[in-house]
């Protein structure tokens, strides 16, 4: 089939060139599989932070929205399960919103960044 030396040469040159290709593709899938994990890792750092500096800001606004109401209901205890009745009725609106609020967001966030190899 290969009967003079060129199309061995050919060959072996055709194998070398895939061999750097298969290297190169390896090389941009560590690339492109990094960027990707560098922007969910900071993505996820920062919706912990947030999450965090919002907890902590909500605790004193009811904390302070507490002593408000001790006047008008007549009492701090009462006052504290008014909050706590409020924060029940939103854990309860977030748990059954849960798929619109958190599932779905989530989601759509991982699969616009893994499947869509599109560039903006």
């Amino acid at each position: 089939m290969f009967a003079d030396d060129k199309s061995i040469n050919n060959l072996q040159q055709l194998f070398l060139e895939f061999k750097k290709y298969l290297e190169l593709q390896k090389e941009y899938t560590k690339l492109e599989l990094t960027e990707k994990l560098t922007i969910l890792i900071s993505t996820l750092l920062m919706v912990l932070i947030l999450i965090s500096l919002t907890m902590m800001t909500l605790f004193y606004l009811l904390l302070a929205f507490a002593y408000v109401l001790e006047p008008i209901v007549g009492g701090l205890m009462v006052s504290f399960a008014i909050i706590a009745a409020i924060n029940i009725v939103l854990i309860a609106i977030v748990y059954l919103f849960r798929r619109q609020l958190i599932i779905n967001p989530i989601v759509n966030f991982l699969a616009g960044l893994f499947l869509n190899s599109k560039k903006k």
